[in-house]
């Protein structure tokens, strides 16, 4: 059997997942465990301490895929759409 001298390049099919599902989940997780989801989320955007996100459910996992300006961005243009 013959050593092929090509690189072979390995690629993972790793989407990231929708911002807009991604702070669903964590609003849900939030509120499961009893805590306030909008003051959470907002505490986390504004200062980018993960700790305001519960780990419950991999809420905080999830929302770290995104960066922060993605979700202001997503939760902007979610709120101009649904208020002209």
């Amino acid at each position: 059997m013959a050593i092929s001298q090509e690189t072979m390049m390995f690629k993972r099919n790793q989407e990231k997942p929708n911002v807009a599902d991604t702070i669903r989940e964590v609003y849900a997780a939030l509120q499961e465990k009893g805590y306030d989801p909008v003051d959470q989320i907002a505490g986390y955007l504004l200062s980018g301490d993960p700790t305001y996100i519960t780990s419950y459910d991999n809420a905080r996992t999830k929302l770290r895929r995104h960066e922060r300006y993605e979700l202001i961005e997503a939760m902007v243009v979610s709120y101009l759409e649904n208020n002209k």
